[in-house]
């Protein structure tokens, strides 16, 4: 696996199973994705050797379950749009209810209950908005984007300038978010329970670290494959 000269970001990008390297080496590959691995090992203290080994160890037979490096903006926007915000929107409500009971049963006993239940329903709140605002203005510039470019027509000015501002704010959105679930992360102990958890206790926890895996996937999609694709698109729509 050649690895010179790529940020991590781009490395997930073109092989999503180095997704769960970086994860085993506690890497942040979404929100952080534009570092190179030195960087980031020299920042957490990791042995780079032992990452570099476990990434070479990849079974390079076997392709990552999706190339979305090779898909087109449009349908790249529109997977993220039905697959995770529909994920988000699922199951946001039904964790906001469990959080609300095991904090509400267990908080005494284990008082994290109660912040990782502020923290889940503040990224709730933000997450709805940020989704909002991707699929009702983001989204359809990049549409309409790949529309001109297919058809040779002039792109018009956006209202907000360019494209560039709003992925300057998404990316802004996803850092709070990545820092609330490093969060979340820490006070639950990397989502393991105590021994005195009943089971919607156990439940949550295991939900908590799937939303948190489906948002790791999620922001990797926008961060780095269709965020810098629709910035270049433009930049050429702009110069042709």
């Amino acid at each position: 696996m050649t690895t010179i000269n790529k940020t991590i970001g781009e490395m997930v990008a073109e092989d999503f199973r180095t997704a769960a390297v970086f994860k085993k080496f506690g890497i942040d590959f979404c929100c952080k994705g534009n570092r190179s691995i030195e960087e980031a090992c020299e920042s957490q203290n990791i042995n780079t050797e032992e990452l570099y080994a476990a990434l070479e160890n990849l079974n390079t037979e076997n392709s990552a379950g999706g190339d979305f490096n090779t898909w087109p903006l449009d349908l790249l926007a529109d997977y993220v749009e039905k697959v995770h915000h529909s994920y988000v929107a699922e199951k946001t409500p039904v964790l906001l209810q469990f959080l609300n009971k095991v904090s509400r049963v267990h908080g005494e006993r284990h008082p994290e209950l109660v912040e990782i239940y502020q923290l889940f329903e503040d990224s709730a709140q933000d997450l709805a908005a940020h989704m909002k605002k991707e699929e009702l203005i983001l989204f359809p510039f990049i549409k309409k984007m790949m529309h001109a470019e297919k058809n040779n027509i002039e792109l018009d000015n956006p209202h907000f300038g360019s494209v560039e501002n709003p992925v300057a704010m998404m990316k802004h959105d996803h850092e709070m978010e990545g820092e609330r679930f490093r969060k979340i992360a820490e006070l639950s102990d990397n989502y393991q329970f105590p021994e005195d958890a009943c089971n919607t206790y156990r439940v949550t926890y295991q939900m908590l670290e799937d939303f948190e895996n489906d948002l790791h996937k999620h922001i990797h999609l926008e961060n780095n494959i269709l965020f810098p694709k629709a910035v270049a698109l433009e930049l050429k729509l702009r110069n042709n």
